[in-house]
């Protein structure tokens, strides 16, 4: 046994002698124990998740096949791609024009499993919360497994994490989001059987991601592992009493120990035995029987899949539940008003004349000045619990007409009344920097794109294009890839 406090092989990833105790013990037959320690100790594969709001996966394969990236499907997630690419030091992949413009996320392949469980059996689900959702991969997955469609709770406790959030929301093109910043806790009294899906994504102790922190386990310790085993009983509750009967939860963690995991679901089996149903996960995806438990949840050690180190299980709500007592914390008064037919008919019309649209699934809402766009799915939940933010602000008005906000453009250009920038020219536009094109779009008001993307709207002043992009987004440093022509 590696004894406690050695750093372990050339990354110095810290495995402390209890832990490894505890994962001798916790590894089923079939895996090698030193398998498990090798696996720790490799550096962890960079994986990505393409977009479908905004790309097909063939679409996007196409796109980039000239940058000679190497991707490899991840099993459980037709979007998802491990990546290696030659040139990572000197360009980060977050400084692509692809990921800039919203087309891939930065997703850990083994962090693609909840939403896909929550979607599994072609579960379709018109409601759905994220209970713990920055910095956003989840949560950006969902919404386009829905399509925009419906509408996503996504909490964060963290405020600093909150603005993330959204930045990644925006980024990617999505509309059917609201935001809430509570403890998690909170939503089985405030919101109770609201929810088709919900996806607890619990905080733990993370013992599944040394690969990419070496440093994860130095404060580990058992102790610390059953108090948060105690936040998790606490939280799964909480989500159990917010579905809907007939709803599924997915319960994960990207830790390894077993008090963090099987033992919280069982603990929610052993509180409501006529009401949960576990799932079993073994056909999920092709190889899902390797990382199968006894129990049917997907207890991922991190030499099984080459990825972090993860725990997934799928349960559904099978009957009502007695519910919790009613909140005692007061919402406050809501702030927007729906607008009326005709206002929203001259609203839309004006948008379309820019080039931008949506559908009946949306509603606009307004407060003094702003227009916003609300899912109508998210609507019954209003007055119930305070939000920081529902949908997408479209616009603002003034005495010329109206103002049209960044992340509407991003979210709702659909393909008109847009001028194509060159390679050169949407560099200057993430710098922030006006564009001086050679020849000037007709119009005053014009979305810019690059690839065929909306990077956003432009107006025009004389012969130049005025940047609009919104200032804390400005990159500086290198951009995209430099050796596509700008015809690319």
């Amino acid at each position: 046994m590696i004894p406690c406090g050695v750093l372990v092989a050339q990354n110095s990833v810290f495995l402390p002698d209890e832990f490894l105790a505890q994962m001798r013990e916790a590894l089923p037959a079939h895996l090698s124990f030193d398998a498990f320690i090798d696996a720790c100790q490799r550096p962890l594969r960079r994986s990505i998740r393409i977009n479908t709001l905004k790309i097909s996966v063939e679409d996007f394969l196409q796109l980039v096949s000239p940058y000679r990236w190497q991707l490899t499907p991840v099993p459980w997630c037709k979007e998802g791609f491990w990546i290696e690419r030659e040139d990572e030091e000197a360009l980060p992949l977050g400084s692509t024009a692809e990921h800039l413009s919203g087309l891939f996320y930065i997703q850990e392949a083994s962090s693609m499993l909840p939403v896909a469980a929550l979607f599994a059996d072609n579960n379709q689900p018109l409601r759905v919360m994220d209970v713990a959702a920055a910095p956003g991969s989840k949560t950006t997955q969902i919404a386009a497994r829905m399509q925009n469609r419906g509408a996503i709770l996504a909490n964060e406790y963290s405020a600093s994490r909150v603005k993330v959030l959204h930045a990644n929301i925006s980024r990617c093109g999505i509309d059917n989001v609201a935001l809430t910043h509570f403890d998690g806790r909170v939503f089985g009294a405030a919101l109770p059987e609201s929810f088709d899906a919900i996806l607890l994504d619990a905080p733990c102790s993370g013992e599944g991601v040394v690969r990419k922190d070496p440093d994860a386990l130095k404060n580990w310790s058992v102790a610390s592992n059953l108090d948060i085993a105690a936040t998790q009983r606490e939280l799964i509750n909480s989500a159990f009493h917010a579905l809907r009967p007939g709803g599924t939860l997915v319960y994960s963690t990207c830790t390894l120990n077993r008090d963090e995991n099987e033992a919280v679901c069982l603990w929610l089996k052993e509180q409501y035995p006529d009401a949960v149903e576990i799932l079993p996960l073994g056909s999920l995806f092709e190889s899902a029987k390797e990382a199968l438990t006894p129990e049917g949840f997907l207890h991922v050690f991190p030499q099984i899949f080459d990825c972090e180190g993860f725990f997934v299980a799928h349960l559904r709500k099978t009957t009502a539940i007695t519910p919790l007592p009613a909140p005692n914390f007061k919402v406050g008064n809501f702030p927007f008003t729906p607008m009326k037919t005709r206002e929203s008919a001259q609203i839309a019309a004006a948008a379309q004349q820019v080039g931008l649209r949506w559908d009946e699934h949306q509603r606009l809402w307004q407060r003094d000045k702003e227009v916003w766009l609300f899912p109508t799915e998210i609507e019954p939940l209003i007055g119930k619990v305070r939000f920081s933010r529902i949908g997408i602000r479209l616009a603002e008005v003034h005495n010329k007409g109206y103002r049209w906000q960044h992340e509407a453009v991003i979210a709702l250009a659909k393909g008109e009344n847009t001028f194509a920038l060159t390679h050169k020219e949407a560099e200057e536009w993430y710098r922030g920097r006006d564009i001086y094109p050679d020849s000037s779009p007709e119009r005053d008001e014009v979305i810019v794109t690059y690839q065929g993307f909306a990077l956003g709207l432009a107006k025009k002043v004389g012969s130049r294009l005025k940047n609009s992009y919104p200032r804390e987004l400005v990159r500086d440093g290198r951009l995209f890839t430099g050796s596509e022509s700008d015809e690319h």
